[in-house]
């Protein structure tokens, strides 16, 4: 699938991908405009929305309702290296998702692809919580 990269002005570049345009921006004190996620954030989301399709297929599979589920996403961040050095995932699940399912899901969550992508020396913990 080749993806086309397009200059927009200032710091815009945008990715057109199966006829889709993502656009990316900096923000203005990079010389951008804000008027989109920065590339590295786009990075980060499509680690998150990979782990999620993983979580969202396990609990079709297997006819669980994902409604009020969600994950959320931080890292820590390694200034010596410059580099992410750990993500933290939560997996945030109603009262009523079946807890003989959690370490299910949370294995399910780490095969995500853009995950297997990233260097095995960046940590990563994924947890649940319930609401």
């Amino acid at each position: 699938m080749p993806i086309e990269i397009k200059f927009d002005g200032k710091k815009k570049v945008n990715a057109i991908i199966d006829g889709f345009t993502v656009k990316t921006d900096q923000p203005v004190q990079s010389g951008g405009d804000n008027s989109a996620p920065t590339p590295f954030s786009l990075f980060l989301a499509s680690l998150g929305t990979c782990a999620g399709i993983y979580v969202k297929s396990f609990c079709d599979q297997r006819s669980i309702d994902s409604a009020g589920m969600w994950i959320s996403m931080d890292y820590e961040y390694d200034q010596v290296q410059k580099m992410i050095a750990k993500f933290m995932m939560v997996i945030h699940v109603p009262a009523h998702f079946p807890e003989q399912y959690d370490t299910a899901v949370i294995k399910t969550s780490a095969l995500c692809a853009v995950k297997r992508h990233l260097n095995p020396a960046i940590g990563n913990e994924i947890t649940i919580v319930r609401e």
